[in-house]
């Protein structure tokens, strides 16, 4: 029957077969234990005394047992070391069913993705130290749904630091990722009465489907040489999601007077304005532009995450929002998933109040910067290409010439030579007829792989015209 072992050193659920002997069947639930890998390389078996007492054996049963393990190479055995599991290959029986593990691209050219390599983890070590050791029960009890005060109050005044927003702790809600955060305000917008929300064409169409699902109508709203056409908004209209900052995926901010244009309408229509300020840490020429929410914080929901910044995989982002919407938004993410995990909240807090955070944003810039323009150089060597967008961000924009291999045959061919990225056609509503173009992400790689990277990519392009140098 089956056994565990519960007061030894080690926890291990064995199914003893005593049918040909109780020495026999222990013998037997090891092997498959070590073969399996349930049982790993250099594990402390518990004394053949202890063991004995958990399975209610005879300590010579076991002890015969542990001898035959140990000559078959098994176990291993020294005086006053006790007995520990050998170096023994697992053995695994591959299911006919079961799918290869995906792998990645081996060179990762994709918009939106910071070189996680570059991980501030010495920084994050120490702060992850000074909050565990700080208060152990703060940090790993049960969690607020608007997040932990220390990362709001953190939160809000790095914002109005470095990206102009107007707001307080009690305003800010964190959320599990920013995908999250604009479906819990869809939802909530749609409950409350809202039928649309318009969104910029071409715009991120992973984001256009949250709203989507939320029951919403996205109504395009078109993108020129200023940003998004805020003059376009239909009446009716509900919200808007914007990317004032840097327009994805044409990389242009949206103009002056435009900004000013979209904040008057939230104001006497009652509309909401939604910024996803994915990447506006990231401008390269000058200072960042300031965030739109700013110009009308009462009418404006202003989205930002440390997915740009930190890394995708730690799923945190926060909504500043209007007074009116803050409850609701807290109860919805209540009922998602009750609170976002509270250590990572409160390591991010250390980071920003110790100014790590800034350290880290500034050394990434830089570094981004130098890749940028290594970019820039390679397509300006190609004659035909033409890149877009201001200095700013973690990819680049690049129309295709006329003449050239259509966009999806060139992805084809960049997948199979294992470069990944993503083409312009596919981001807009209606794909048929618009201009192909290539944006290309010069963050994600790792800084010894990016020039590989960017080699590959080069060769799969029409070469150049004749004279132009590579």
């Amino acid at each position: 029957m089956p056994k565990s072992w519960s007061g030894s050193r080690v926890d291990l659920h064995l199914a003893l077969d005593a049918s040909g002997g109780r020495r026999c069947g222990l013998e037997s639930a090891l092997r498959d234990a070590i073969r399996q890998g349930r049982l790993t390389a250099g594990t402390l078996l518990p004394s053949t005394r202890g063991l004995a007492g958990e399975l209610g054996l005879s300590r010579g049963t076991v002890t015969a047992a542990y001898d035959q393990l140990v000559e078959e190479g098994f176990l291993t055995t020294r005086p006053g070391s006790g007995t520990t599991v050998a170096d023994v290959p697992p053995q695994t029986v591959p299911s006919a069913s079961a799918a290869p593990a995906p792998a990645g691209p081996r060179h990762d050219l994709r918009p939106g993705l910071p070189d996680v390599g570059a991980f501030p983890a010495r920084a994050w070590i120490a702060a992850t130290r000074r909050v565990v050791t700080g208060s152990r029960a703060a940090a790993l009890g049960a969690g607020d749904p608007q997040g932990r005060i220390e990362l709001r109050t953190a939160v809000s005044d790095y914002l109005g630091r470095t990206r102009g927003v107007v707001t307080t702790p009690g305003r800010i809600v964190i959320t599990s990722g920013y995908y999250q955060g604009l479906s819990l305000l869809s939802g909530v917008l749609a409950r409350h009465g809202a039928t649309s929300v318009a969104v910029e064409d071409p715009g991120h169409d992973v984001f256009r489907s949250v709203v989507q699902r939320a029951g919403l109508a996205t109504p395009a709203l078109p993108v020129d040489a200023r940003g998004a056409r805020v003059d376009a908004l239909a009446p009716g209209v509900d919200a808007v999601l914007l990317t004032p900052a840097h327009q994805y995926p044409t990389g242009v901010p949206l103009h002056p007077a435009r900004r000013q244009a979209v904040g008057a309408w939230a104001r006497s229509t009652g509309g909401l304005v939604i910024e996803d300020d994915y990447d506006g840490e990231y401008r390269y020429d000058r200072q960042p532009v300031g965030a739109l929410q700013g110009i009308a914080p009462e009418r404006t929901v202003y989205c930002g995450t440390a997915s740009k910044t930190l890394g995708p995989a730690l799923r945190l982002a926060w909504l500043a929002l209007p007074p009116q919407l803050v409850e609701p938004v807290v109860a919805a993410k209540q009922q998602a998933d009750l609170y976002t995990e509270s250590l990572t909240q409160l390591i991010l807090a250390d980071l920003i109040t110790t100014h790590a955070y800034d350290r880290h944003v500034r050394a990434a810039r830089l570094r981004y910067r130098r890749r940028r323009e290594l970019l820039l150089a390679r397509v300006g060597r190609v004659a035909g290409l033409t890149a877009h967008g201001v200095p700013a961000g973690l990819h680049t924009l690049v129309s295709l010439p006329a003449g050239w291999p259509p966009e999806d045959e060139i992805l084809a061919v960049c997948a199979r030579r294992g470069v990944a990225l993503r083409g312009l056609t596919e981001l807009h509503i209606d794909p048929d007829g618009r201009p192909a173009g290539l944006l290309i992400g010069f963050a994600a790689p790792a800084e010894h792989a990016y020039r590989p990277a960017l080699d590959a990519l080069f060769a799969t392009l029409p070469p150049p015209a004749p004279g132009v140098g590579r």
